[in-house]
């Protein structure tokens, strides 16, 4: 499907986590070791926020992310303190900047690794239920951008947590009615440019792959000899699809049906439950 990754914390330049690691982002588009493919080559796409105040950038792409000059030049020189960044690899939809993660409405992001299952049979149903505001907003096919707006008009300003628990009980509701068993496979990540939220989710309860960062002390305490090479603040949380580095305890695996939350110093995981919107 799709490699991601997520940070919050004390502003860092894009390309600590985009390039420098071992197992990098930017090394998993093209050499992924936990995805449903090896190779996520449909594009690329980073979102950043510098000021709350003022709506996050977005920079995409659909050519791979490994080559791509102008991704590097971007992360070597931008520093943020809440940022998203997406490697991706299509599950059907075609492949042009408008399907490429993350999407932006406001001053929201949203970037999904996963599916729903056959798409095109519960499309109609699906985008029919956003709300009419919010329609002329969608620019893509994806539904992963579907399930953006579904949230949105579900409440996702209001309380994020809520909206995406029942927009994933409507996709699995209009799933089921139109025969699909499985309907919803996901890890989500969306954001206010204050807090970060994290969901992981199946309707069969065998979600992709998701991994939360340490703490920077628990990182100092197992790996001295390795904690400069780091270089992150005591207040930093990264939230990956898969381990950047192969550091025993750094990465600890999000349980399945959860969601994460991150503001600050925040940092709190809860059970998802969807529920009928």
């Amino acid at each position: 499907m799709c490699r991601w990754l997520a940070y919050s914390g004390s502003p860092i330049n894009l390309e600590k986590l985009l390039y420098e690691p071992e197992h990098s982002l930017i090394h998993q588009s093209l050499h992924a070791r936990l995805g449903a493919e090896t190779v996520n080559g449909d594009g690329f796409g980073v979102g950043y926020y510098d000021d709350v105040e003022v709506p996050p950038a977005v920079f995409k792409d659909t050519k791979p992310a490994w080559g791509d000059r102008n991704l590097r030049e971007l992360a070597r020189h931008v520093r943020s303190p809440l940022f998203m960044a997406h490697v991706r690899a299509s599950s059907g939809t075609a492949v042009q900047q408008t399907n490429c993660h993350p999407f932006r409405h406001g001053n929201w992001l949203w970037m999904h690794n996963g599916a729903i299952s056959q798409f095109g049979r519960l499309k109609r149903d699906l985008v029919l239920a956003v709300e009419p505001e919010l329609f002329p907003a969608i620019e893509g096919s994806t539904d992963s951008e579907v399930m953006f707006f579904l949230a949105l008009t579900f409440g996702l300003r209001e309380d994020p947590p809520a909206a995406v628990e029942r927009m994933v009980g409507f996709v699995e509701k209009t799933g089921r009615a139109h025969g699909v068993e499985h309907p919803v496979q996901m890890t989500v990540a969306t954001s206010d440019g204050e807090r970060l939220w994290a969901f992981r989710y199946s309707t069969e309860r065998r979600s992709r792959s998701l991994f939360h960062s340490t703490t920077t002390q628990c990182l100092r305490d197992l790996h001295p000899e390795v904690f400069m090479r780091v270089d992150l603040s005591g207040d930093a949380r990264v939230i990956v699809s898969e381990p950047l580095r192969d550091l025993p305890g750094q990465w600890i695996e999000a349980p399945e049906s959860t969601y994460t939350v991150i503001s600050h110093n925040l940092f709190e995981m809860h059970p998802f439950h969807p529920k009928p919107a």
